[in-house]
């Protein structure tokens, strides 16, 4: 069905009643292109604004913003964020004003940082079909380039101006993704993660070997971030509002690509590569193009991380921290751009305390049990944890309502 056939059928009610046919319910409208529209959550809304109310709840509530030629960034708002949405973020405003200084760098920002590097891995995996061990790599890769070519405590470090540095390590980090992605797009399952691996390895044992430019196991000390306006943004509070901005731009960017044309393509070719390029879609160009976005949110996460150590060395893009990418992804949940955040926070907090309960050696133990349980009872993570206790819980409200 055509958009403007469709936009008819919605005007003249056609879709919702029709001559000896049953009412179709407003959640499972077949929207442009024969694209069901918002089956999941309950609203004809849709993302190129054709849709003329939104169906939350039992009531239908008007958007006024159909007709309009208001900015795209306001209807995209009007259609995705919820109340939910915007108490998490009054919580996350709050967050360090409430909390102490250890919890708002340690737990708060490393939580932000780490989840946006998990968050390009579960753009290319849960969106795109493709798992890269990789990301921690492109991280690493654009940390490095900020502690050669900026200030830091080694004499190896160029000290040059920081805004040069950021735009430069973001730009080659995002190449090297592009790269990554060129040699492993090719290839599905089980070969794509053992060539990501494999160059992720490799990074590693260049970083390690090299003293001309990477300076070894030794690597680079003191890499803090420049004071700018008179801020001090390695203090716990302007460095949580930076790595805060950055993860929430990062978090409504994928949500943004993944309504896109470019996005619903990229889940064609998940699902169905030979029929995505027997439609005339270029399937590798098409991955190549995910492996770059993916790059360049994993890259500006390289950056706040190297601010956040305050160093850089061959351990911080070892093959544990490849896998610790996968897991805090999986934990949160892969289908869902805010999962990799919660990974995140409950990753860092195991990493924080548990300690105080287990022997430091024994953390790898506690994540991998906690990862397994996780696997075994909700191959969706905790979100897909929390989607089944609450249909649950409205079964159960449901069964004692019709016994009443």
């Amino acid at each position: 069905m055509s958009a403007a056939k469709w936009r008819k059928a919605m005007n003249s009610g056609a879709l919702a009643s029709g001559a000896g046919s049953k009412p179709v319910r407003p959640e499972l409208v077949e929207g442009p292109g024969g694209v069901a529209r918002g089956a999941s959550t309950g609203s004809a809304r849709t993302d190129d604004g054709v849709a003329r109310v939104s169906t939350r709840g039992t009531q239908a509530t008007p958007d006024p913003y159909a007709d309009s030629n208001a900015p795209r960034w306001l209807k995209f708002l009007w259609r995705h964020v919820s109340t939910r949405h915007v108490m998490v973020l009054l919580g996350l405003l709050v967050f360090p004003f409430a909390a102490s200084p250890f919890l708002t760098f340690q737990v708060g920002a490393q939580a932000l940082a780490l989840g946006l590097v998990a968050l390009s891995l579960t753009f290319l995996s849960g969106y795109g079909g493709m798992v890269s061990l990789a990301q921690m790599t492109v991280a690493g890769i654009a940390g490095y380039t900020v502690a050669i070519l900026g200030s830091s405590g080694t004499e190896l470090s160029l000290n040059w101006h920081w805004g040069i540095v950021v735009v430069l390590a973001v730009t080659i980090a995002t190449a090297a993704s592009v790269l990554i992605g060129w040699l492993s797009v090719r290839t599905e399952g089980i070969y794509t993660i053992m060539i990501t691996l494999a160059i992720g390895v490799a990074f590693y044992y260049l970083a390690l070997q090299n003293y001309t430019i990477f300076n070894g196991f030794q690597g680079f000390q003191k890499v803090y971030p420049p004071k700018v306006l008179g801020i001090d943004w390695r203090s716990p509070v302007p460095f949580y509002f930076l790595t805060l901005v950055l993860a929430l731009a990062g978090y409504f960017a994928v949500k943004y690509i993944v309504r896109s044309p470019f996005g619903v393509a990229l889940q064609g070719i998940r699902d169905n590569p030979r029929r995505m390029n027997s439609l005339g879609y270029n399937v590798t160009a098409h991955r190549v193009a995910a492996y770059a976005v993916a790059g360049f949110i994993a890259a500006v996460a390289g950056v706040l991380l190297v601010w956040y150590n305050g160093l850089i060395t061959p351990g911080s893009v070892g093959t544990s921290w490849l896998i610790n990418i996968l897991v805090i992804a999986v934990l949160g949940g892969m289908r869902h751009p805010i999962g990799p955040f919660l990974g995140a926070i409950v990753f860092v907090l195991l990493q924080t305390f548990a300690i105080d309960m287990i022997d430091r050696e024994r953390f790898n133990l506690v994540i991998g049990g906690v990862f397994l349980a996780i696997v075994l009872f909700s191959p969706d993570g905790l979100l897909g944890l929390w989607a089944s206790l609450r249909a649950r819980l409205q079964r159960a409200q449901g069964v004692t309502s019709s016994l009443r």
